[in-house]
């Protein structure tokens, strides 16, 4: 049997495993600037207002801690210890309650004003229900009127030359980064990397995602009695286009969420 021949689907996700973890920081260092956090902390900041966020799959805290520092009453989830683990170590961390558990399933006991889901993280449950359970999750802890907010990649299908299933997305002196779009027909694609790892040695790791696309999510967020609001083609908030190659959409609950609870 060929690696080809494994359902990617059956290894456990990448974030599970504390070597991962503990080089996340670096991995993603160039998301973690100024430039590039303060359009992200504004919207988020802005929604959530004196109701509080709910970020789902908190990670190593680079939007929850920067957020909880201007103000913000922030919660979050996250089913992996070892990213848990490494946010645990950073200044801050002891102010946020932070739960270990699913974010599909996970209870707060409460409601905000914002839930939200940054850098591609929706793509970490790797079918479809379990994407809506995300949806209905995040509906249920918020606030009438309260916002969802999600950050993802527009798939690439459209750019793979014709009987092509990779496409690169990052390549500089430290990090190698492919997709492979495995599986078109439950939106399965593999992440490889090949990154210097702090040891200074190179190390290569795959992760299977589940990639959507803009209108199923719309549709998602329907089931879960919520209601577009906004599309942008990024935290600055500047339009989303056929070019754009990821998004920030927002949805909102109107009124109440008495449809979500029931779903």
């Amino acid at each position: 049997m060929s690696a080809r021949d494994i359902d990617p689907l059956t290894k456990p996700d990448e974030h599970l495993n504390p070597e991962v973890a503990a080089n996340y920081d670096a991995g993603v260092a160039d998301r973690a600037t100024d430039a590039v956090l303060e359009p992200t902390l504004d919207v988020l900041a802005g929604f959530a207002g004196d109701a509080g966020a709910l970020e789902f799959a908190i990670g190593t805290g680079r939007v929850a801690l920067p957020l909880a520092a201007r103000g913000v009453d922030v919660e979050g989830v996250d089913f992996s210890a070892a990213m848990l683990a490494e946010f645990a170590r950073k200044a801050g961390a002891e102010r946020l309650r932070v739960i270990e558990g699913d974010m599909t399933t996970t209870d707060m006991g409460r409601r905000y004003g914002l839930v939200y889901l940054v850098f591609n993280t929706i793509m970490n449950l790797r079918d479809q229900d379990a994407q809506v359970a995300a949806f209905v999750n995040a509906a249920r802890h918020l606030e009438p009127g309260g916002r969802f907010v999600v950050e993802v990649i527009v798939p690439s299908l459209h750019a793979l030359p014709p009987g092509e299933r990779f496409r690169p997305f990052d390549v500089s002196d430290k990090h190698l980064g492919f997709d492979e779009y495995l599986d078109r027909a439950r939106q399965i694609l593999v992440s490889h990397h090949w990154y210097r790892a702090a040891d200074d040695r190179l190390r290569q790791i795959s992760g299977a995602f589940r990639y959507v696309w803009p209108a199923e999510l719309d549709l998602m967020a329907r089931i879960a009695g919520m209601t577009f609001e906004s599309r942008w083609a990024d935290w600055d908030r500047s339009p989303f286009t056929d070019d754009s190659p990821s998004h920030v959409s927002v949805w909102r609950l109107a009124t109440s969420n008495n449809s979500a609870s029931s779903a």
